[in-house]
């Protein structure tokens, strides 16, 4: 039987956490400019924590499991600066240039399909010249939006890529958090007040399992995502196929955008570098294609699950809101924010819907009564 809550209980509650969380977001807000390294360790250091307890129950010491699995980061992370990183700045740059270019020949080749299928404008009452001028103001709006994304994830990743804080610090707080990992689990949950000790530890858990399932579970969907989009795309042939194949897996943590973002800049690059030859184009669409189902019936189910409990639109919020205030760190303090917000509010709502402030004082006084009896 659950012990009842107090009015009085549940304000001094709500008070104690709310105060907590202007704390957390002061804190980030006033150091936004140096957390960037030390959020990007911690993360690592979380995403690793398992890999670290595997070589310690294969018989390595914490020490030695960590000094592995940093080297093989480290390793990974030269291989992607020396081979992987340069392309996708040619790319980038070639991307950015031709995009105008791009758009125009779209633009030409959609006015002579127009001309070509006339009578499909007039079997849907649009006239062609009206259809054509929608077309080529949505195509001035996309490329727009576009550009300014691209050019602001651009700006924004070279403005992170700050060798001495990311490639040095990072590695070196990544190193000491995983080290001492469970340490400083145990020592946390030793300061906790031992009257709430089982709440608190049933809310770590939470956290836990729904900031694992993402990050971990859904990180690694977007790492295999991003690996066949770019590979894919390469094969047959498209422009700029590893950008856009990486770029789409990145975003693919958000349902839905990833895939139909990376599917429709690919698909207009293929028309402009294709045409008339549509099987490549239909290729190319066939990659994404390929790729959500290997995602929704393969990757999903058996690395991300139920365990998330994020709902779509929370986190894209999320996303906006930590990006706005808090900039590239707010994107990665995103997820785990509001994996922990959305526990702690079904916890608050499970605390409210068992306090007097809900069931009112005459349940309360009946209940009492029953149990005295």
């Amino acid at each position: 039987m659950s012990k009842h809550i107090s009015t009085a209980y549940l304000k001094r509650q709500a008070l104690f956490w709310l105060g907590a969380a202007l704390i957390f977001i002061l804190f980030v807000y006033v150091f936004r400019s140096v957390l960037l390294p030390f959020v990007a360790g911690l993360a690592l250091a979380y995403f690793m924590d398992p890999v670290a307890d595997f070589f310690e129950r294969r018989g390595l010491s914490r020490m030695a499991s960590t000094i592995v699995i940093l080297l093989l980061f480290v390793i990974a992370l030269v291989i992607a600066l020396a081979v992987i990183v340069p392309i996708l700045i040619t790319q980038a740059n070639d991307f950015f240039s031709n995009f105008p270019q791009y758009v125009s020949q779209l633009q030409g080749l959609f006015s002579r399909l127009s001309l070509e299928t006339g009578w499909l404008a007039n079997y849907i009452g649009i006239n062609a010249e009206d259809l054509q001028g929608g077309f080529n103001e949505l195509l001035k709006q996309g490329a727009g939006f576009l550009t300014t994304l691209f050019q602001g994830l651009w700006s924004s990743g070279k403005a992170v890529i700050d060798v001495a804080g990311l490639l040095i610090v990072t590695p070196v707080v990544a190193f000491y958090m995983l080290l001492d990992w469970d340490r400083m689990v145990a020592k946390i949950d030793a300061w906790v007040p031992r009257d709430h000790v089982e709440s608190m530890r049933r809310l770590g858990r939470d956290i836990n399992k729904t900031i694992a399932g993402f990050v971990r579970g859904q990180g690694t969907v977007c790492l295999i995502l991003g690996t066949f989009y770019a590979i894919g795309l390469t094969v047959t042939g498209l422009n700029f196929g590893l950008l856009i194949g990486l770029f789409a897996g990145l975003i693919s943590f958000i349902p839905y955008v990833g895939s139909l973002v990376g599917l429709v800049l690919s698909v207009g690059v293929a028309v402009v570098q294709f045409w008339p030859d549509w099987i490549s184009v239909v290729m190319v669409a066939a990659v994404f294609f390929i790729g959500q189902a290997i995602e929704g019936n393969i990757l999903q189910p058996k690395l991300v699950g139920d365990s998330v409990g994020l709902h779509p639109v929370w986190l894209m919020f999320a996303l906006f809101a930590f990006g706005a205030l808090f900039g590239f760190t707010g994107l990665l303090i995103a997820v785990p924010a509001a994996s922990a917000i959305g526990v702690l509010v079904r916890f608050a709502l499970e605390k409210y819907l068992d306090s007097d402030l809900y069931v009112g004082q005459s349940e309360v006084r009946a209940k009492q009564t029953a149990n005295d009896e």
